[in-house]
């Protein structure tokens, strides 16, 4: 996520004094506000409906992977010693 997908931003220094505002702006009016310390964001505040919806979107591209995976694997293993061997040498 690049800076310029953040609804707003605030400092830190700024957040103790405005944290009821931000919330609020978060949580009712679905803004990402990004929270910057030292001029750098390191955390981006969103409501419970984008962060549920963020964990369903990782959830879809795990299982894609896993069914990907799934789908390519053609039944070959190899044991750990012979995993071990072919490092060693």
């Amino acid at each position: 996520m690049c800076m310029s997908e953040f609804t707003s931003q605030v400092s830190v220094a700024d957040l103790r004094t405005t944290l009821s505002d931000t919330i609020n702006r978060a949580a009712y009016g679905h803004e990402r506000v990004g929270i910057t310390r030292r001029g750098k964001v390191t955390a981006v505040l969103v409501s419970v409906e984008d962060a549920i919806r963020l964990e369903q979107l990782e959830d879809e591209a795990d299982l894609a992977a896993y069914r990907a995976a799934k789908a390519a694997d053609d039944g070959t293993r190899i044991s750990l010693d012979d995993l071990l061997a072919d490092t060693d040498s």
